[in-house]
C-alpha cells in the first residue's frame, strides 16, 4: 500500500509540473495578439490570462474524461504507465517552450499515453474511437480557426468600413481585452483537463475513488499549476505568435481571439482534446490574410506546423524510452 501512495504522489507531482509547463507555454495563446498590439502591458496580460484560465478549469471536465478513459483501455492504466507518459509529455513540452516554439501541449500528453500504454501491452490497448475523435479535431479545429478568423474578421473590416480610424483603433482596443479573456477562459475549459484526466484516472488505479470522476480538489489543483505557469509566461513564444508570425493590428488581434475562443468552446463541450496553440495560430493567419495573403510569414506557419505533427510521436517516444528504462531498472510496468 505504501507503494501505491508513493506512485501516486509521483503522479500528482508530475500532473502539477505538466499543468505549470502548459500554462508557460499556452500563455502565449491568450495574450499574444493583446501584448503585440499594446491593448494590455505584459504584465496585466498575463495576470489577466492567469485568472480566467483558473475559472475556465471549473466548466466541464468532458476532456478529461477523454483523455482518462478514451485513448487507451483503463484496464491497461497502472501508475507507472501514467508516470511515463507525464514524463514523456513533460520533457517534449519543455524542450519546445525553452526553443520558443509554440506546441500542442494537450497533444503531448495524447502522445505520451499512447506510446507508455504501446510499449508495456502493445497497440491492441489503444481505443481507436477515441484517438480518431481526437485525430479528427486535431485536423478540423485549426481549419476552423483559420476559417472561422478569416470570415469572422471580413466581418469586422465591413462593418467598421465608415468608421473613424482613430475611434476603431481605440474600439478595438477596448474590445480585444475582453476577447483575449474568453480565449484565457476557454484555453482553461479543454487544457487544464488534460491533467485532470491523469489525475482521476490516478485515483481510479490507487483504489481511493471507485468511478472514474473529477474531485473539486483535483480541479483546484490544476487550476491553480495552470495558472502559476501562465503568470510566469513563455516570452518566447509570445514573441512568436504574437509578431513574427503576422503584424497585428488591435482589429486583427480581437478577431482571432473571438474566432479562436468560439471554436474552443465548442470542442471543450464535445470533451475534444484540442490543440489551443494550432486554433489561435491558424486564426491569426486567416485574420492576417483577409486583407493581404502575403501579410502571413508562411515560412514560420509551416515550421510550426511541421512541429506539431512530431508533437504525438515525440513524446509518444520519449513514454516509451522511460518505460524500457524503468521495466528494465525497476522491473515497472
Amino acid at each position: 500500500m505504501l507503494e501505491t501512495y508513493v506512485l501516486f504522489g509521483v503522479v500528482l507531482v508530475l500532473a502539477s509540473a505538466y499543468n505549470f509547463l502548459n500554462g508557460v507555454n499556452d500563455c502565449a495563446n491568450a495574450i499574444a495578439t493583446t501584448v503585440s498590439t499594446r491593448a494590455l502591458k505584459p504584465f496585466q496580460a498575463v495576470l489577466m490570462a492567469a485568472v480566467f484560465n483558473t475559472l475556465g478549469a471549473f466548466l466541464t471536465t468532458a476532456v478529461a474524461k477523454t483523455i482518462g478513459k478514451g485513448i487507451v483501455d483503463p484496464a491497461d492504466i497502472t501508475l507507472w504507465i501514467l508516470i511515463y507518459a507525464l514524463i514523456g509529455a513533460i520533457v517534449w513540452s519543455a524542450i519546445c517552450s525553452y526553443l520558443g516554439i509554440p506546441i500542442s501541449v494537450t497533444h503531448a500528453m495524447v502522445g505520451g499515453l499512447m506510446g507508455a500504454a504501446a510499449a508495456a501491452y502493445g497497440f491492441g490497448t489503444w481505443k481507436w474511437a477515441g484517438i480518431r475523435k481526437i485525430l479528427l479535431a486535431m485536423v478540423l479545429s485549426p481549419v476552423a480557426g483559420f476559417v472561422v478568423g478569416h470570415f469572422f474578421m471580413a466581418g469586422v473590416l465591413w462593418l467598421s468600413r465608415r468608421a473613424v480610424p482613430r475611434k476603431a483603433h481605440r474600439f478595438f482596443r477596448v474590445s480585444q481585452v475582453f476577447s483575449a479573456a474568453a480565449m484565457a477562459f476557454t484555453h482553461g475549459a479543454n487544457d487544464t483537463q488534460n491533467a485532470m484526466g491523469v489525475i482521476a484516472a490516478g485515483l481510479v488505479i490507487a483504489g481511493f475513488q471507485s468511478d472514474f470522476h473529477v474531485p473539486l480538489w483535483v480541479i483546484l489543483s490544476s487550476a491553480l499549476f495552470m495558472g502559476l505557469g501562465t503568470q510566469i509566461g513563455g516570452w518566447r513564444i509570445i514573441k512568436t505568435m504574437g509578431s513574427r508570425m503576422v503584424r497585428l493590428q488591435p482589429s486583427h488581434g480581437f478577431g482571432a481571439e473571438t474566432a479562436s475562443a468560439l471554436v474552443i468552446l465548442v470542442n471543450s463541450w464535445l470533451g475534444a482534446p484540442i490543440s489551443t496553440t494550432q486554433v489561435i495560430a491558424t486564426a491569426i493567419m486567416g485574420v492576417g490574410a483577409t486583407e493581404n495573403i502575403n501579410a502571413v510569414r508562411w515560412a514560420l506557419a509551416r515550421k510550426i506546423v511541421l512541429t506539431w505533427l512530431f508533437t504525438i510521436p515525440g513524446a509518444a517516444a520519449i513514454s516509451v524510452a522511460c518505460y524500457f528504462v524503468g521495466h528494465y531498472l525497476f522491473g515497472a510496468s
